[in-house]
C-alpha cells in the first residue's frame, strides 16, 4: 500500500506546474504582486500563472553606459537603473536550464545522504552521531534547495520533471511541495513589502506592542518566535501550520485554505487545492515510512537517523532565510514607493564559505529573488554579470572563514536590532527594543530624526 501511495504521489505531482515568472523581456515586474488597495485582486495576480518564459534579451553588440555613482548617497531612493537593464546585463546562456546537470547534483546530494546515513549506523558512536546530526542536517538543506529550484521551475524546462523531483525531493524533508511552492511565489511577487510580503517580513508597531503584551499561550509562542533567536532558528514548521503573526491564520496543508472558502487573503485559489492534497498525501505517505522504520528498528534509531537532523535542516533553512530578508541596514517600502525591483534589491547576500557550494550558491540572493528562474548553477556568474551596473545597490556580504560562523553573530545583532517598523510610511527601517533606529544608511537619516536615531 505504502509504494502504490508513494507512487500516487509521483504521478499526481506531474499534473500541474505554477512558477513565479516575471515578464523581464518586457521590463516589467512579474505576476504575484499583490495591489494594496484591492485585497482580492492582489491575492488574486498573486496565485495566477505566467506563461512567459524568461529569456533574457542581452545583446553582446549593445553597450550602455553605468550609472555615475560618485554622488550617490541614497540608497533606499529608486535606483538609476530598471530590471530590464539588470536582465539585459545578464548573459543568455545563463538563463539556460539543464535538466541534465540539475539531475547531477541532486542525484550527488542523495548519494551523500545516503553514506553520511551509512557510517554512522555502522559506527552507532555517540561521538559520530552528533557530527552524523550536523552534516545530514546540512544535506537535507541542500536537498531542499534542490526542490526549491523545482518550485522555480528552473531545475528543468519540463514541467512534469520539476514537480516530480519537487515532490522528492521536499516530501523526504517534510516540506509540503505545492503549499510551499504557492505562498513562495507570493514572497518572491511581493518582496519588501511590509504588508504584502508573505515571509519574513519586518513586524509593524502595533502588532509588537500586541505580542509584547499578550499572555495567552499562542501569543507568548508567536513573541518567542519572532523576537528570539532560538525562536526564529525553530520557526518554519510553525509557519507552515499557522503563517506568520499578521497574515490571515491557516496551513500550507489544508487544501480549503482558499481564497473563496476563507476570504481574499487566504494562501491559495480553489483551482490549486487539488495541488494541495497532492502534496499532503505525499506528506501522508512519507510519515507512513517514517513509521515504519521506527517500528522496525526502533524510535531510538528514528530519533537518531532522521528527527535530529531534521531539525538541524529547519535551523539551517530559518538563518539561511532570515539572514537574507533581515537586515538593520536595510529599507522596507509601502506603496507607492514600493517596486518589485526595489523590494528585491532589499534583499541580500550572504557568504557561506564552504559551505557555498554544498547548498547551491543559495547565497546569491539578490539576482535569484530577482530573476527566480535562473539555474542555481549559474547564479555566482550572473550576479559577477551585474555588479558593475548595480553598483552600491549591490552589497558585498561579509567574507566568511572556513565556516561560516560569523553568521552566527550577524543573527544575533539583527535580532536585538530588528524589532519592528513604523505602522505608517512608504520607505521604514528596522528599529530596535527602544525603538531606535541602528541603519548608519543616508536614507535612515533622511526619514529619521536624531532622536530616533541611535
Amino acid at each position: 500500500m505504502l509504494r502504490l501511495t508513494l507512487a500516487a504521489c509521483l504521478v499526481a505531482g506531474s499534473t500541474a506546474f505554477t512558477g513565479v515568472a516575471p515578464s523581464a523581456r518586457l521590463g516589467l515586474a512579474p505576476v504575484g504582486i499583490r495591489s494594496a488597495s484591492t485585497p482580492l485582486a492582489r491575492n488574486s495576480a498573486a496565485t495566477s500563472l505566467s506563461k512567459t518564459s524568461m529569456v533574457a534579451s542581452y545583446s553582446s553588440e549593445t553597450e550602455k553606459s553605468l550609472p555615475d555613482y560618485s554622488e550617490w548617497k541614497d540608497l533606499s531612493q529608486a535606483p538609476p537603473f530598471s530590471l530590464k537593464d539588470i536582465q539585459e546585463a545578464i548573459p543568455k546562456h545563463l538563463w539556460e536550464k539543464n535538466t541534465a546537470k540539475s539531475m547531477y547534483f541532486l542525484i550527488k546530494d542523495v548519494a551523500i545522504v545516503g553514506a553520511l546515513l551509512a557510517v554512522a549506523t555502522i559506527a552507532n558512536n555517540p561521538f559520530v552521531w552528533p557530527l552524523y546530526w550536523a552534516a545530514q542536517g546540512t544535506m537535507f538543506w541542500a536537498l531542499f534547495v534542490v526542490g526549491h529550484d523545482c518550485g522555480h521551475g528552473s531545475f528543468s524546462n519540463n514541467k512534469a520533471v520539476n514537480d516530480v523531483m519537487g515532490h522528492l525531493t521536499h516530501s523526504s524533508i517534510m516540506v509540503p511541495y505545492h503549499g510551499w511552492r504557492i505562498s513562495h511565489r507570493t514572497h518572491h511577487g511581493n518582496h519588501g513589502h511590509v504588508e504584502n510580503d508573505e515571509s519574513w517580513y519586518p513586524t509593524t508597531k502595533a502588532d509588537y506592542d500586541e505580542l509584547k503584551e499578550a499572555t495567552d499561550v499562542f501569543g507568548r509562542i508567536g513573541n518567542w518566535v519572532r523576537f528570539s533567536m532560538l525562536g526564529n532558528l525553530l520557526a518554519y514548521p510553525l509557519y507552515l501550520l499557522n503563517r506568520s503573526p499578521g497574515r490571515l491564520q491557516g496551513t500550507h496543508y489544508d487544501w480549503n485554505f482558499t481564497q473563496e472558502k476563507k476570504g481574499p487573503d487566504a494562501l491559495f485559489k480553489d483551482s490549486e487545492s487539488g495541488m494541495i492534497k497532492t502534496s499532503t498525501g505525499c506528506l501522508a505517505a512519507m510519515v507512513a515510512l517514517l513509521a515504519g522504520v521506527g517500528a522496525k528498528f526502533g524510535a531510538g534509531f528514528l530519533f537518531k537517523s532522521y528527527i535530529m537532523p531534521y531539525i538541524v535542516f529547519v535551523m539551517w533553512l530559518d538563518l539561511v532565510t532570515y539572514l537574507h530578508h533581515t537586515d538593520n541596514e536595510l529599507p522596507w517600502y509601502r506603496d507607492p514607493e514600493w517596486s518589485y525591483l526595489r523590494g528585491g534589491l532589499s534583499t541580500t547576500d550572504r557568504d557561506y564559505g564552504i559551505l557555498n557550494k554544498v547548498h547551491h550558491d543559495i547565497g546569491t540572493h539578490v539576482v535569484h529573488h530577482l530573476f527566480p528562474q535562473i539555474p542555481h548553477y549559474n547564479l555566482c556568474e550572473a550576479t559577477e554579470a551585474v555588479k558593475p551596473l548595480m553598483g552600491p545597490y549591490y552589497r558585498e556580504p561579509e567574507k566568511s572563514g572556513f565556516l561560516p560562523f560569523h553568521l552566527v553573530g550577524q543573527m544575533a545583532k539583527f535580532v536585538k536590532e530588528c524589532k519592528y517598523v513604523k505602522d505608517e510610511g512608504s520607505v521604514v527601517y528596522y528599529q530596535n527594543a527602544d525603538g531606535k533606529v541602528t541603519s548608519s544608511e543616508e536614507g535612515a537619516k533622511k526619514l529619521y530624526s536624531e532622536e530616533e536615531r541611535a
